[in-house]
């Protein structure tokens, strides 16, 4: 080896990381997401949005006004709801740590 690099140690190797990127390889939620589930609806409502409002500009970049709003009234529902689960996730939280 190089004088100037320190000589190699014989420690173990590190474990590979506990989820592989890809949900195909039978990557479970706790390795996707680790703690409590009560966050998931939250996530997921902030997802749905995110696609309902993407897809209401996209109608709306393309004329179709009609289709343009209804998807803006779906947006505030999903947003509505995304409020109401994390709320209720942080109430189930909150709960937790009082027992």
């Amino acid at each position: 080896g190089r004088p100037d690099l320190p000589p190699p140690t014989k420690e173990q190797p590190q474990p590979s990381p506990p989820c592989p990127s890809s949900l195909a390889h039978g990557c479970t939620y706790q390795q996707l997401l680790p703690g409590d589930r009560d966050g998931l609806v939250g996530i997921l409502g902030c997802l749905c949005t995110v696609g309902v409002l993407t897809y209401g500009l996209i109608s709306f970049q393309r004329g179709n006004t009609r289709h343009s709003q209804l998807m803006m009234r779906a947006r505030i529902m999903a947003q509505g709801f995304t409020i109401v689960a994390l709320l209720g996730g942080m109430a189930v939280t909150a709960m937790k740590s009082r027992k």
